[in-house]
């Protein structure tokens, strides 16, 4: 009887612990896949040491920003997932025993090829796979080329360290990918970014836009009394000097941590009891007016027609 007792209590699963220390690898990225790779997996390794449980990698973090121009020699860099990538990043996350989010170039058939976040477990399996839905098409940023729009929508994953999810850069300017999210479970949202400056902004440009992408991203904390981790990646290529300036913000919106515009790695403790606390004094979720947002799901409101 009573070794059935102690089998009965092994097989529990673990609840998931309120204090969380989230890694940010801030990156700069060469000409060179292999190289980019290998010196990601040198800054995941260096923050598990240091006791991070979770961590982020930024945007297609594998390669250069290719997006800035149209060229199909480009669709070389992409691979199938599981692939190789994914596979030395599951054995990353087995052997350190960490939850790893990674942004790759997918591959998912001839002609169809996406800008996939997956979360590796730690186990070193794939436990989550979100496609980027909102896909850009500007000066320097002509994403439309390379990736088809996600099709697996807007979700939540467990991890033993809480719930969270994942999306990619562009999403980040949308409160409706934040607030779904969110509403799946996610305590923490994730936004691997590439996001720089082009070199006819001047420094008063500058700041405005680093001020409006940060203060988005901060609103949807606010919005959904969530903790928000944006990972951006450092250097100059091509035309476009990313600006890092990675960030973690609490479910007030405080910006508790952040990043400098140079390679530099960041290691954030961070209290999932402040995600309930901030809900209890500022209810949104429970006085959202559901019946009346039907016109969301259209483009514009015509009142004319």
């Amino acid at each position: 009887m009573k070794n059935s007792q102690n089998k009965k209590k092994s097989t529990q699963k673990p609840q998931p612990k309120e204090k969380v220390v989230l890694g940010l690898v801030q990156m700069a990225c060469s000409t060179k896949p292999e190289q980019n790779l290998k010196h990601a997996i040198q800054q995941v390794k260096k923050l598990a040491k240091q006791g991070a449980q979770v961590i982020c990698l930024p945007e297609l973090f594998r390669s250069q920003y290719f997006c800035q121009t149209e060229e199909h020699h480009n669709f070389a860099l992409a691979e199938t997932i599981p692939g190789p990538s994914s596979k030395a990043l599951g054995k990353l996350s087995r052997e350190l025993k960490i939850t790893l989010v990674a942004s790759l170039f997918e591959k998912r058939s001839a002609g169809l090829y996406h800008n996939t976040c997956i979360v590796l477990d730690e186990q070193g399996k794939i436990s989550h796979r979100y496609r980027k839905m909102h896909i850009p098409d500007d000066p320097g940023y002509y994403e439309k080329f390379y990736f088809t729009p996600g099709d697996l929508g807007f979700r939540s994953f467990k991890t033993p360290h809480g719930d969270m999810g994942a999306l990619v850069c562009w999403d980040q300017w949308y409160p409706e990918a934040a607030r779904l999210t969110a509403l799946r479970g996610a305590q923490v949202l994730f936004y691997p970014t590439a996001i720089g400056w082009i070199p006819e902004d001047s420094p008063a440009e500058h700041q405005r836009q680093q001020e409006a992408w940060q203060t988005i991203q901060r609103s949807h904390g606010i919005a959904n009394g969530v903790y928000v981790v944006a990972v951006n990646r450092v250097g100059q290529e091509g035309d476009i000097q990313f600006w890092g300036a990675s960030f973690v913000s609490d479910p007030f919106g405080k910006v508790i941590a952040q990043a400098s515009q140079k390679e530099e790695n960041l290691l954030v403790e961070i209290d999932l009891k402040e995600v309930g606390q901030t809900r209890q004094f500022w209810p949104f979720l429970r006085d959202r007016r559901i019946d009346a947002y039907a016109d969301i799901q259209r483009r514009f409101i015509d009142e004319d027609l």
